[in-house]
């Protein structure tokens, strides 16, 4: 009972804080948890004027349709592809360019440098993808450079050459995200001792020796933490990228899941097989979590629980 009075004289004291949270927890409720009720779709023929409970149950069905489909495993091997190489990419890049933004020497540069680099994120991606066109172009700034510099004869038509198209999103991805990603393995790496860094100092080791025995081990914990967090996102290799970068010819390299929902869940009216490939998506990211985190677990390295 003792214990009892002293939680409720806790939570009166903090009164205020609980009700935030309490306006967070019905947030989340009603926009993550109630909408999952719609998952039933993807057992069922579902139709809009039957609604959810009027619809025919089908069972796993469409589960079975999607993994006969020949368009649909090629679109999760453009998936799959595309994500590894965007985790690899922007995950990599974000960790070597806060090292060396933090070893630039002039605050004031640091920080132009810092604010530069992140602005990118707060573009959307129909600027991004506008901006790639035109530098990639036929008439763009790479092709003139690389016909100048005679490494080409002639421009080179980079949207359509299907090899090309997962390279160039990446590229875009790093462009537009590594300043921003950078911005947490920053804030670890200032929060080293820099007793360390002195100690390294006496002991002769230059800079290249304090990154790799003073900084990089000292955010170890914050990489392997958002690497883990990450790698449940490797199948949202992205939507609006590859959507207003794709064409004919690049179709079968651009198409991703999220592509292939929106054209079966909206363009053909088939909302339960939409639904079923989103579950699909849903479930390996969750495996792919769990998964991480048990190795990091099983090899001694941090983890998310």
């Amino acid at each position: 009972m003792k214990a009892r009075r002293i939680t409720w004289k806790e939570i009166k004291r903090q009164k205020f804080l609980m009700l935030c949270t309490l306006c967070f927890v019905i947030y989340g409720i009603l926009f993550y948890y109630v909408p999952l009720g719609g998952w039933i779709m993807a057992f069922q023929n579902y139709k809009p004027k039957d609604g959810l409970i009027g619809s025919q149950f089908v069972g796993l069905e469409k589960f079975k349709f999607l993994f006969s489909d020949a368009t649909f495993l090629r679109v999760i091997r453009n998936t799959l592809a595309m994500g590894v190489l965007n985790l690899v990419c922007t995950f990599v890049m974000a960790i070597v360019f806060a090292i060396l933004l933090n070893e630039v020497r002039s605050n004031l540069g640091k920080k132009a440098v810092q604010t530069i680099s992140y602005l990118p994120h707060f573009l959307s991606w129909i600027i991004v993808t506008g901006i790639l066109q035109d530098a990639l172009s036929s008439t763009g700034i790479v092709n003139e450079l690389l016909v100048n510099w005679g490494l080409v004869k002639g421009p080179i038509s980079f949207f359509s050459i299907p090899k090309l198209f997962w390279p160039i999103v990446a590229f875009a991805n790093v462009w537009k995200e590594t300043g921003w990603n950078a911005i947490v393995y920053l804030a670890a790496i200032t929060s080293i001792d820099p007793s360390l860094y002195e100690a390294a100092t006496i002991d002769g080791a230059g800079r290249w020796a304090k990154i790799k025995n003073v900084t990089i081990p000292g955010i170890k914990p914050t990489i392997m933490i958002l690497l883990i967090m990450n790698i449940g996102n490797v199948l949202n290799a992205g939507f609006e990228v590859q959507y207003l970068l794709g064409n004919g010819l690049v179709k079968p390299v651009a198409d991703t899941i999220d592509i292939y929902t929106l054209t079966w869940g909206i363009s053909q009216n088939d909302y339960s097989l939409g639904t079923a490939a989103g579950i699909f998506k849903s479930v390996v990211a969750i495996i792919l979590i769990v998964a991480a985190n048990q190795f990091a677990k099983k090899t001694g390295e941090q983890r998310l629980f």
